[in-house]
């Protein structure tokens, strides 16, 4: 065995096998003694001198021999063999070979203690593989231990972890020789049963397994087994087959697979000569083979039984040795124990008094008279002294010599740290004193990524420490403790104030740690701040209600108000939620009020994201128990909206409106909540039996847990069963005593429609936002509901028919944004056949009743803008479309081929080649000419969004009649259409398309205004060119387009501003020129074609001129006309 390691594939033999082998030993011995007449008649292997010296052999479990046993037993000892001295390894070795671990242990122990370390010892108790193997695990690689099956409780017969042993065996109580005989009578019968079940094997264990599969490995390298080596390491990948100190071994690496099954299992030779101790086998289980190998084993057997002499002689000598040391000692026994009858009682000061009397040692004590004694004894007291140990020196030295030779020793207690190591604390109010000293000092030397593992030192401190100053001056260590604190270090520091609050009490809390919270809310790191406003909230249910409400409430809002930083203010947000949670001071309603609108108005997502996730349903919880849902919180925030809609008749503030509506969305689940809780049918509610789930659809997703409505109530199955109860209340029973909900329909709804009517319907965010709100509602109260009390109501409101459209005022209900709002947010909250059906016929009626009523469709298109978002309803909205292409009337098929406009953006290329185009084509034939104009902009918008090329043809061969058909000819309208449309969809159209089409009709459009006689009609075409050419003027534009089309349009436009107007003449010459400098220089190709023409303008006054103009100008054609008069 080697000296710094133990070999854990040469394993000891067992307990039960030493036995036995001791036993053939001694029967081995007897014969070889027969034959060897040089042996001493008092054989240390015969059975008598077998029996005891292990006992003796260092173990202090054991009482001490007798100085008279000891006495005859050196006497017994030949002379040389007294002289000679044990090897402290050796006995460790056969210590661990003979399995005797405790024993080992307690050496071990002793040698530490008195600084003589031993290799082998350290490295097989630091080695965790010699304590791994657990109960009924036969040893591997050939080693054949006894082992017992059966129950939990059986342990192998190897004694192989601390754990596992038997201490009753090793017990003085005098019973060792029967316990022995029955362990010897268990170990044969688990001998019997392991032998009968060869096949009964334990799992491998975790550091087996990575020595075999390293081992396994190395061999398929060896081998050239390469691609199975790479599988097997891939299918080990927690395991580093480059080294073997991965495996967890505190040993050398074993030899490889192959060597192992040479050798058949058995042990290697280690690096030094060593014996191993060979198994105890009876000679009937003997095999052949191993019959013929007898002579080997009996030449092995003799030089173990040397060795073991050797072993023995060192140890009477180490015996002999004791003696005399004990023999020295007892001389005095009777005088320390006097003395310490006397003392024992009176340990408190005797330290302190002993140094006063310059006391070192035992010998001193003998020098005392019995007055001394007297006069120590009246002076302790009953502090208690447990730690000190009086220094036994066994020599004849004076103590002035010995104070004089330990003043060498170098102890310091001048420093402060000295002092501290020598005031060694001797109970908990001591050892608080001692860290609350030493913390300050130790905070700062440690590493800024390890400071956390400080937290629960310095609250344990902090809670128990007797002063207030010191704990002051910890938390502050605690609050300080890392720069900037991330997110786990905060969490860590946060549990820890929980738990310090949780044991000392709200008032230390308010007077400890909120005085640190304080101090660091204007701190320059955001993180200090992070962590005060969660701080905040972590301990709000610790804190006295007074001071809750207060002190806590005015932190935050101080933080709220000013912080710059969002995820400061989102904490604070978060934490000003939990305060709402405990708050009971109906006071403060307002000041929360305050509070959620401030918060609502927050710049950051972050802040209002957490407003409506934590904040206002807290507040809402609150307001409920106060009552004051219904009566005050709702009603403040709806006056807020009408008073904001009344002061936006000159611009509406979109922000504020989408402010108060989303805080208003936020309070629907709140507000069923209490409409549930607070119904007639209440008292009904059992939760016995089965309760069906509630359906994944029946509720929006909640934007939190918080605002689940399931949470609110308490559980999903009570509110399931609610839910049933509420629902036949709604269809039989009705509505009568549930002022909850009769609130809603007659308060809340007719103000919600009321104020849906004052919107501007071109808003598209408000029109979104109010369908949103209205969608929400709907779903969240349920079908029911939405068919009994909402659509009745919109639907009294929204009478169809001409006489409810005053185009003239403007203020009928049908142009506003009721329409919009009750299409897209209440007849599409349930999508079954009778919903769709519903809201097919609305917006059929709507498109019908506009029409006819020359009515403004901004209605209309905003409902077709809302629901054509979402590609579910495409379907239905060009089904609504065919119904208006196929209508008698030509109004109505006129709005029909605007809508197609607003629709083709959102539809797919399918629905646009099956649905829209033959739809356009149909109007684009059709008898009145109004409606085929009206399909220009349609037509237009899918040169711009389609790339299918059949699809485009369609479309050009369509426009190219429009243009080139003679009947079109002096169709002014027309012709205005089309340039309109070529200006909006041309630069973003296909550059192919551009060129060959829209550049070239667009220079024909305006060399026939050259020869229009009609001034309004040349103006009108003038203005509408001027558009188009300034918005193809960002485009890049070929040679020969340039030459042939764009160039010689331009010169066109410019006769006609000549005349119409001068200044604008000017513009269009720094165009001509701007371009005819680029085809000059052939340049066009490579320059920047993105790059406007219009933008390069010669002269600073040309330019200025020219931008004052545009800023001036709009889209409108009638508005750019009065630029383009002429001066009178």
């Amino acid at each position: 065995m080697a000296a710094d390691s133990v070999n854990p594939f040469n394993l000891s033999d067992s307990e039960d096998e030493a036995e036995q082998r001791a036993e053939d030993g001694v029967d081995a011995e007897r014969s070889l003694s027969d034959g060897a007449p040089g042996l001493p008649s008092n054989n240390p292997f015969s059975p008598q001198a077998d029996a005891e010296p292990p006992a003796l052999l260092l173990s202090s479990t054991r009482t001490s021999p007798s100085v008279e046993g000891i006495s005859v037993a050196a006497a017994a000892m030949p002379s040389g063999l007294a002289e000679t001295r044990v090897s402290v390894d050796v006995i460790a070795a056969q210590l661990i070979r003979d399995q005797y671990i405790l024993t080992a242990l307690e050496f071990h122990t002793e040698l530490l203690e008195s600084g003589r370390e031993l290799p082998r010892l350290r490295d097989y108790f630091s080695n965790p593989g010699n304590f791994e193997r657990q109960s009924g695990t036969p040893p591997i690689f050939g080693l054949n231990p006894t082992v017992k099956h059966g129950g939990g409780g059986d342990r192998a017969g190897s004694i192989s972890t601390l754990d596992s042993l038997d201490f009753a065996r090793y017990s003085d109580d005098g019973n060792r020789e029967s316990d022995e005989r029955v362990a010897e009578s268990d170990t044969r019968e688990r001998n019997k049963n392991y032998k009968s079940n060869p096949e009964i094997q334990e799992p491998i264990r975790p550091l087996e397994k990575r020595a075999l599969n390293f081992l396994v490995n190395e061999y398929l390298l060896k081998n050239e087994y390469k691609l199975s080596a790479i599988t097997f390491s891939d299918e080990n990948d927690d395991q580093d087959f480059e080294l073997w100190d991965d495996v967890g071994l505190n040993i050398p690496k074993p030899p490889d697979l192959l060597q192992i099954y040479r050798n058949c299992g058995s042990a290697l030779p280690s690096p030094r000569d060593t014996v191993d101790v060979s198994v105890g086998v009876e000679a009937g289980e003997l095999t052949g083979n191993y019959i013929v190998q007898k002579p080997d084993l009996l030449q092995q057997m003799v030089e173990e039984f040397e060795y073991q002499i050797s072993l023995l002689n060192e140890e009477k000598q180490s015996l002999a040795d004791q003696i005399k040391k004990l023999q020295r000692c007892v001389l005095r026994e009777d005088g320390v124990m006097a003395l310490h009858s006397t003392l024992c009682g009176y340990l408190p000061l005797l330290f302190r008094r002993l140094q006063s009397l310059q006391l070192y040692s035992y010998s001193d004590l003998f020098s005392l008279s019995s007055s001394e004694i007297q006069s120590l004894r009246r002076t302790l007291d009953c502090r208690s002294l447990s730690s000190f140990r009086l220094v036994f020196i066994d020599r004849e030295l004076s103590p002035a010599f010995q104070q004089a030779l330990l003043s060498f020793c170098k102890m310091s207690a001048d420093s402060r740290l000295g002092e501290e190591v020598s005031r060694m604390a001797d109970n908990e109010e001591s050892v608080m004193l001692m860290l609350g000293r030493c913390l300050p000092h130790i905070v700062p030397n440690v590493l800024l990524a390890k400071r956390e593992e400080l937290i629960p030192l310095i609250l344990c401190t902090a809670c128990l420490h007797p002063k207030p100053k010191e704990r002051d001056q910890l938390l502050h260590i605690l609050f300080n403790l890392i720069k900037r604190p991330d997110d786990e270090q905060r969490r860590m520091i946060l549990t820890g104030c929980v738990a310090f609050a949780r044991h000392v009490g709200p008032t230390r809390v308010e007077a400890e740690l909120l005085p640190q919270c304080w101090e660091q809310i204007n701190h320059k790191y955001s993180e200090r701040r992070l962590l005060v406003a969660e701080a905040c909230g972590a301990l709000a249910s610790y804190l006295p209600k007074e001071i809750r409400s207060s002190l806590v409430l005015s932190m935050l809002q101080q933080m709220l108000a000013e912080d710059k930083a969002d995820m400061v203010r989102e904490a604070v947000v978060k934490s000003l939620a939990i305060i709402m949670g405990y708050i009971d001071d109906p006071d403060k309603y307002s000041q929360g009020f305050e509070l959620m609108l401030l918060s609502l108005g927050d710049p950051s997502e972050r802040v209002v994201s957490a407003i409506h996730q934590v904040f206002i349903p807290a507040f809402a919880a609150w307001t409920t128990e106060l009552g004051i849902l219904q009566t005050t919180l709702i009603p403040s925030l709806l006056a807020r909206i009408e008073k904001l809609l009344k002061q936006g008749e000159h611009g509406l503030d979109e922000h504020k409106l989408h402010m108060f509506l989303s805080a208003l969305q936020s309070l629907i689940p709140p507000l069923f909540s209490v409409v549930l809780q607070n119904a007639p049918f209440t008292h009904r509610l059992t939760l016995q039996g089965d309760i069906p789930p509630i359906e994944v659809t029946r509720f929006p997703r909640p934007a939190s847990p918080l605002q689940d409505v399931a949470t609110v109530v308490g559980s999903r199955e009570m509110l399931s069963g609610l839910l049933i109860l509420y629902d036949y209340q709604l269809e039989h029973e009705g509505t009568t005593g549930w002022d909850s909900l009769l609130w809603v329909v007659n308060q809340l709804l007719p103000q919600l429609i009321e104020i849906v009517g004052g919107i501007t319907v071109t808003s598209t965010t408000c029109v979104h936002e109010f369908s949103r709100f209205f969608w929400r509602l709907c779903r969240t109260f349920g079908k029911i509901f939405t068919n009994t009390k909402v659509k009745p109501q919109f639907q009294e409101i929204l009478r169809l028919s001409e006489e409810n459209v005053d185009a003239l005022t403007g203020n009928a209900i049908l142009t506003k944004a009721t329409v919009p709002v009750y299409a897209t947010g209440v007849l599409t909250c349930y999508n079954q056949d009778e919903d769709r059906k519903l809201l097919v016929g609305f917006l059929e009626d709507v498109m019908t009743t506009l029409s006819l009523s020359h009515a403004p469709l901004d209605s209309l298109k905003a409902s077709f803008i809302e629901l054509g978002a979402n590609p579910v309803y495409h379907e239905l909205l060009l089904t609504v479309l065919w119904y208006g292409v196929v209508h008698t009337s030509a109004l109505v098929r006129c709005t029909a081929a605007c809508m197609f406009e607003l629709l083709v953006k959102g539809v797919n290329e399918t629905l646009v080649a099956q649905r829209v185009v033959p739809a356009l084509i149909t109007l684009s034939s059709d008898p009145e000419m109004s409606v085929r104009i009206s399909t220009i902009p349609a037509f237009g918008t899918i040169m711009e969004m389609v790339t299918h090329k059949e699809l485009l043809e369609r479309v050009k061969m369509q426009l190219a009649s429009f243009l080139e058909d003679p009947q079109y000819q002096d169709q002014h309208s027309l012709h205005m259409e089309i340039i309109r449309t070529f200006g909006r969809v041309g630069p973003n159209t296909e550059p192919r398309f551009r060129d060959e089409f829209v550049l070239p009709h667009l220079h024909k459009l305006a060399l026939d205004n050259n020869a229009q006689t009609t001034e309004r009609k040349r103006i009108d075409i003038a203005t509408q060119l001027f558009e188009a050419y300034s918005a193809l003027s960002c485009c890049f534009i070929s040679e020969e387009v340039m030459v042939n089309h764009f160039l010689p349009g331009l010169r066109c436009l410019r006769a006609d501003m000549e005349q119409l107007s001068p200044e604008h003449e000017v513009i269009l010459s720094s165009m001509i020129k701007e371009g005819e400098t680029k085809v000059e220089n052939r340049g066009i190709g490579q320059a920047e074609g993105s790059v406007s023409i219009a933008a390069s303008l010669v002269g600073e006054d040309a330019k200025t001129k020219f931008l004052s103009k545009m800023g001036q100008l709009t889209t409108s054609g009638a508005m750019l006309a009065n630029v383009f008069q002429r001066k009178k």
